[in-house]
């Protein structure tokens, strides 16, 4: 079985506050599904036509837990807060393992 990771990118943050919100309810929802924070913050160093803007990657035991975590309630929750307030790209891919 293998791992699954959400990649998310940061395009655009249009409301800091409403984003830290998101982060008051997606912290927890995300641990208690089993997600583990591999990286969140802004790259040091951009190549190959990369923009410099906020990532964060979130491993989970399996794939089919993280899609579950992303259907989750409690992550809805912390979408219904997040609202309008980034301009951002989430995957949820399947690790090699």
């Amino acid at each position: 079985m293998s791992k699954g990771y959400w990649v998310t990118t940061y395009r655009k943050i249009n409301d800091p506050s409403k984003l830290a919100a998101y982060g008051q309810l997606a912290m927890p929802a995300v641990t208690a599904a089993g997600g583990r924070f591999l990286v969140r913050g802004v790259a040091d160093e951009i190549r190959e036509q990369g923009m410099k803007e906020r990532t964060v990657v979130i491993e989970f035991p399996s794939y089919e837990e993280a899609v579950a975590a992303y259907d989750s309630d409690a992550y809805k929750k912390a979408l219904e807060a997040l609202g309008d307030a980034v301009e951002r790209d989430l995957r949820i891919v399947r690790g090699t393992e």
